[in-house]
């Protein structure tokens, strides 16, 4: 570790704090229906949008019927994402005339793409037309996060609400969330993008002659490795580079600030032409926390308690500060059997564990953005963390397992930590021998049994499929590397998916029909049996009645409720995956420090 990457890590920490007030201040505006700056601009394509559609935006919804619209629309534009994929060879903007995606694939895509997932068991560049990847992809990179947004003010209007059966108007709140804050926000990004270098454009791929043919090892339509009768690898000789184009800033900007992740490459943001310089990587990761962060003002501007907002951020960003630290510290270590030219010398590997990283980042920037992206539902990758040592590749997937509440996605990062804030209060409560109370709201059984809900569908879908995965053979023959290294391939797989992140931890070749299904179903279930539950709560919270704080109520505006708050994350949370952890990287660590790698 150097002072240098303790700089830039706490310089982009820095910067997200900037950022939190003016951005949760606007969307605050926004959502309260308060003029701001782009009204002049928006506001008639608003109105005209609600004519064309027939919305009613002055119709207030019940949690129900909110529930109801947001899964009719994500199950309608499911379905149209699924076809756009199935007949792409008869549709434009299609210059290497890439035929279908095949059927458990196109499955798989949708339903990654409709839950803010961007789980990808393709390679974009061979796989996506341009018009896939903008009508369907990066349409999906708007709406899920659109989506994610609308529920999580439908969470803090509940809060804030008193004696009201309504939280909102789901239409309003979604277009709302595109016109005002994506869109605009985006279009400024994807020129910024442009203007580092990230490519944006219709040509057709270019090819270039190599300076000298190589031999490469070919790979089956299962994506492995080929080998002859005998066990040696078949050859093959290229004398080409294809070198993909792309309509890629427009994509890549939403896919950052939507924590979308799915990359318009394969190498997503390891590759030069989605994030080309120091600057562009500095760019995705403030864009993945921005609006994330910013909710976090948000809710103490709309709950009025903007202490409690800070309370909240506080929390997110220690436990942000411990994973980046340990995820720093395990990768400048490196691996302890790999030594400088002295062979015999005690010293760890010289420089730390470069594999898998891209020099021009470095390990600072490689740790930071790989806690950034699955702290948060982003899921873009600048480095390959199959490649990080067991400890330093752990910190991502213990990440994802805190069930977005590190920041987390856009809106699904609010929403997630206030289902542990609820479960916070409600510990309190039985602490101190009082009916728990949250920002005037009495805590009951009913919002109790909803938090606890959301918390085990996520350690049950993801424990259930990772078993079934490591035993039969349909699962154990995707992953590249036996023993504990393997479980953990499967385990990272389908808590991703289920955590709605996307990234993947590489080594697991998911593009077959076991894992293209059993990872759409994790997906949608990762999604929306967290999303009903949590708007249950948000409705039986609305409707109850204001009691003043008293001697008993626990405040939920101190250090010490962002302790607790912290402490019931890590608890409830993380303990829960501890047994599988410690039979996968754990174990592979300890086997490492006694000289066995996998």
């Amino acid at each position: 570790m150097t002072s240098n990457g303790w700089i830039q890590i706490f310089l982009f920490l820095a910067l997200i704090l900037a950022i939190t007030k003016p951005l949760g201040v606007f969307m605050a505006k926004v959502f309260n229906r308060e003029r701001t700056f782009l009204d002049p601009l928006f506001r008639p394509i608003e109105r005209v949008l609600y004519r064309l559609t027939g919305v009613d935006e002055k119709h207030e919804m019940r949690w129900t019927e909110y529930a109801f619209t947001m899964l009719l629309f994500s199950g309608a534009t499911m379905l149209l994402l699924y076809l756009i994929e199935r007949v792409q060879q008869w549709l434009p903007l299609n210059p290497q005339k890439f035929v279908a995606v095949a059927q458990a694939l196109s499955f798989n895509t949708a339903a990654s793409f409709t839950t803010n997932t961007n789980w990808q068991n393709y390679s974009g560049e061979s796989t996506m037309s341009y018009l896939t990847q903008m009508a369907g992809l990066a349409y999906h990179n708007f709406s899920s996060a659109a989506v994610g947004i609308a529920l999580a003010i439908a969470f803090v209007r509940g809060i804030s609400r008193k004696e009201k059966d309504t939280i909102g108007n789901f239409w309003v709140d979604m277009t709302r969330s595109i016109l005002w804050v994506l869109l605009p926000a985006c279009i400024v990004y994807a020129l910024l993008l442009v203007s580092q270098g990230v490519v944006q454009n219709f040509k057709p791929y270019d090819t270039a002659k190599l300076v000298e043919s190589q031999q490469v090892q070919k790979t089956g339509t299962d994506g492995k490795p080929m080998v002859d009768q005998n066990g040696k690898p078949v050859m093959d000789t290229v004398t080409d580079q294809t070198i993909a184009q792309g309509p890629v800033a427009s994509q890549e900007a939403i896919k950052m600030l939507g924590t979308n992740g799915g990359g318009f490459f394969n190498a997503n943001s390891s590759h030069p032409f989605e994030n080309p310089t120091p600057l562009s990587n500095l760019l995705q990761m403030l864009s993945i926390f921005a609006i994330p962060a910013g909710l976090t003002y948000t809710l103490g501007r709309m709950t009025g308690s903007q202490r409690h907002g800070w309370a909240v951020w506080a929390a997110m960003a220690f436990l942000f500060l411990c994973s980046v630290t340990t995820a720093y510290w395990a990768e400048s270590r490196g691996n302890p059997l790999l030594h400088g030219v002295d062979q015999h010398a005690t010293a760890q590997q010289p420089g730390g564990n470069m594999e898998g990283k891209e020099v021009r980042f470095g390990i600072a920037n490689s740790a930071l953005f790989a806690t950034v992206t699955t702290d948060a539902s982003c899921g873009a990758i600048n480095g390959v963390h199959d490649s990080f040592t067991p400890l330093g590749g752990m910190i991502p997937l213990v990440n994802i397992m805190l069930s977005e509440t590190v920041f987390g996605g856009v809106g699904a990062g609010l929403y997630g930590i206030l289902i542990y804030v609820v479960l916070s209060v409600f510990i309190a409560g039985l602490m101190v021998g009082r009916t728990p109370e949250y920002l005037g709201k009495k805590i009951e059984a009913y919002d109790v049994k909803m938090a606890m809900l959301v918390t085990l569908v996520f350690p049950f879908i993801i424990l259930v499929l990772t078993g079934i995965s490591s035993v039969e053979g349909f699962g154990t023959s995707s992953i590249t590397n036996a023993g504990p290294h393997g479980l953990t391939q499967i385990l990272y797989a389908f808590t991703s998916m289920a955590g709605n992140n996307g990234s993947a931890f590489a080594g697991l070749n998911g593009n077959t029909l076991w894992y293209n299904t059993a990872g759409a179903v994790t997906m949608l279930v990762g999604r929306f049996f967290m999303i009903i539950p949590m708007l249950a709560i948000a409705g039986n919270l609305a409707k109850k009645k204001a009691v003043p704080e008293s001697a008993g109520t626990f405040p939920v505006t101190t250090p010490l409720f962002s302790l607790l708050l912290v402490s019931v994350i890590v608890i409830v949370g993380a303990l829960t995956f501890f047994p599988v952890l410690s039979l996968g990287p754990v174990l592979e660590h300890l086997l490492m420090m006694a000289g066995k790698t996998f």
